[in-house]
């Protein structure tokens, strides 16, 4: 039985799943289908001409073939269904190919300009129309630029054509399973598609457990908890009326803006009592009067999409060879994109943020110095003596110390902040209990929005904690799935023994994480400290306001590992300053997909790195302001067969 014609539907599912033969059954056997093959054909390659064969031959006689790439595609949309689009990755694949993206200093604007052509004729599709692609991470990529580049723009792609689908699919092992419709639509899925995935199927809207809370539902406007509470949905969904979990605005243009309708790191009213509280901690902070708060994951939004092709655009009329200005004019790119303005502004409020506290099993002899110099680190920044603030001074941007989690205070450092005084041995017992590690990422999200509403347009968060690299590095073996002696560095030029206490010490506290790796916060309450959740607070809620950030050290990135756990999509808008001197470290890069400005080899820790990077920050904002335009200048490549001297 033919769907509905108004049904849209797309088919996602790794190698080898089933999703092809599913996609095919949903159209059924009776109808004249339109099959868009997206696949081309390669000389010689017997293999996937038989696989090809393969999928023509149970396809039904009276069943159409067209073999279609490029703006082609989007083309023969526009005709009348049903069609059968199988797939989406080929496709871009050859988008990719068609614009020479894969060695590109910056993709190519034909590329968006294709993606967005497609998802438009997806919206504007006449008839019955299923789509097949293939789902991120379920799939063999190589982990290379050229792999990277592909992984993140198929994601892109899925998400967009999600967006303007009625229903979406997951094939797994043959099995199919109906992923959640946003909360704004939570009728049950069609019939045609409901009658192919069996009783077993769940009707769309129908999941439970992944509530999202907006500011209206318990948060002011700073992320602290306020008076009012969530609403379930009318329909049971769990989501407030009016946005579901992931859900993203649209900005008068048209674009996705990077406020999506929910909140990163929302707050619910919870239902189960908190753990006991850790011995010495600081009262609760003002934001947070009991345990009685959850954190949910809401997507962020990606930055700006339309200005991105404008930046990108103009790159490739600037006077100079194509490409001549390299990670330089992916920077210029990437800064237009997150201001949302082309070409970009040259960041000129930077904001250096320290965090201080200690970590309980720094008094395990994990690092080469003992855990009071965490204390020590505080008030030689606050007086301007440690390597990041004489970097910050060079670079024109200011510092702020903050003590979030020390046992006994530092002089200079800002003491309102206070979470916990320290926190317990990670390798025995948790960092913290539910309700500290709330009060920590709230923590985080309020020191976010207290620099970002004083002016601030580029963030770097740091950390001055002693022994902070031995529970990032478990954090990262936990999330990674890597062994702990793979993630044991020297740090703070740590000696043999050190080296194999600290190897212990993230073996004990691994065992200790396994049972949360699948819960962000519960990750970072186990085996974490309070340092690392406000870090994770800090770093979602930038995003989702808007304002990129550098990250620089292992303890960050564990840091943004969790944070884009938390708030999908905060990745976006970041960048990394230098591949730390920690293995752990390069997990995190490859893990986000992050390529670094610089290898200098520092190895402060400290944010040293970041406020290095400034400079490049700013000098890209300028060339692609400043840079005059090929056809302006005159500066043109000249003819070949000109004389000598041409066109030089």
């Amino acid at each position: 039985m033919t769907p509905p014609v108004e049904l849209r539907t797309l088919v996602l599912g790794g190698t080898r799943s089933g999703k092809s033969r599913h996609a095919e059954e949903l159209l059924g056997d009776d109808a004249a289908v339109r099959y868009l093959a997206t696949g081309r054909r390669i000389p010689g390659d017997t293999d996937w001409d038989a696989r090809i064969a393969a999928h023509t031959a149970r396809r039904p006689a009276h069943w159409t073939t067209e073999e279609v790439g490029g703006t082609e595609l989007a083309a023969a949309l526009a005709r009348p269904g049903p069609v059968l689009v199988d797939d989406l990755a080929t496709w871009l694949t050859g988008v990719l190919d068609d614009a020479g993206a894969w060695d590109a200093p910056v993709v190519p604007a034909a590329v968006d300009a294709a993606v967005d052509g497609l998802v438009a004729a997806v919206a504007a599709a006449p008839g019955p129309l299923v789509l097949v692609s293939a789902e991120t991470g379920l799939g063999v990529v190589p982990d290379t630029r050229a792999g990277r580049l592909f992984r993140d723009r198929l994601g892109e792609l899925n998400a967009a054509v999600a967006r303007v689908c009625d229903d979406v699919v997951l094939v797994v092992a043959g099995r199919a399973l109906a992923l959640p419709a946003p909360a704004t639509d939570a009728s049950a899925a069609p019939a045609g598609i409901a009658a192919a995935l069996g009783p077993a199927a769940p009707a769309a809207g129908a999941r439970a457990d992944l509530a999202v809370a907006g500011p209206a539902a318990g948060l002011d406007a700073t992320g602290s908890p306020g008076s009012a509470t969530a609403s379930a949905a009318p329909d049971g969904s769990g989501a407030p009326a009016g946005g579901a979990a992931g859900a993203e605005v649209a900005d008068p243009d048209g674009d996705v803006a990077g406020t999506p309708a929910g909140v990163p790191g929302a707050v619910l009213p919870a239902t189960g009592a908190a753990a006991g509280a850790v011995a010495g901690a600081a009262t609760t902070p003002a934001s947070v009067t009991e345990s009685d708060v959850e954190i949910v994951p809401v997507t962020v939004g990606r930055p700006d999409s339309r200005s991105r092709r404008e930046a990108v655009a103009l790159v490739e009329g600037l006077a100079m060879p194509t490409g001549g200005l390299g990670r330089l004019g992916e920077l210029g790119v990437w800064l237009a994109s997150c201001q949302g303005t082309c070409p970009p502004q040259a960041p000129v409020r930077a904001r250096v943020v320290l965090l201080a506290a200690d970590h309980g099993i720094a008094a395990n002899g994990v690092s080469a110095y003992p855990p009071q110099v965490s204390a020590v680190r505080a008030t030689a920044a606050a007086a301007g003596r440690l390597p990041v603030t004489v970097a910050a001074r060079a670079a024109g941007a200011t510092v702020r110390v903050v003590d979030v989690g020390l046992v006994s205070g530092a002089e200079g450092a800002e003491p309102g902040w206070l979470v916990a005084h320290g926190t317990g041995r990670i390798d025995r017992e948790d960092a913290l209990d539910g309700e500290r590690a709330t009060a920590a990422w709230l923590t985080g999200r309020r020191l976010a929005d207290a620099e970002i509403d004083a002016g601030a347009d580029l963030l770097i968060p740091a950390t001055l904690a002693v022994g902070v690299t031995t529970p990032a590095a478990t954090i990262v073996a936990a999330v990674t799935g890597a062994e702990p002696v793979a993630v044991v560095g020297r740090a703070s030029g740590i000696d043999d023994r050190a080296w194999m206490r600290k190897a212990v010490a993230i073996r004990d506290a691994l065992r200790r994480a396994r049972p949360h790796l699948r819960d962000p916060l519960a990750l970072l309450r186990t085996v974490g400290g309070t340092d690392l959740i406000v870090l994770a607070g800090f770093l979602a809620r930038a995003a989702e306001r808007k304002v990129p950030a550098v990250l620089d050290g292992l303890a960050v990135g564990a840091a943004a590992l969790l944070a884009d756990e938390l708030a999908p999509g905060a990745k976006d808008w970041w960048v990394a300053a230098q591949p730390s001197t920690e293995p752990a470290a390069t997990l995190v890069l490859e893990h986000l997909s992050l390529v670094p400005l610089l290898d200098l080899a520092v190895r402060t820790e400290d944010g040293t790195a970041a406020v290095t990077a400034l400079p490049l920050l700013v000098t890209a904002a300028r060339l692609l302001a400043e840079t005059g335009t090929a056809h302006d200048t005159g500066v043109v490549p000249g003819d070949v067969t000109a004389p000598a001297g041409l066109g030089r």
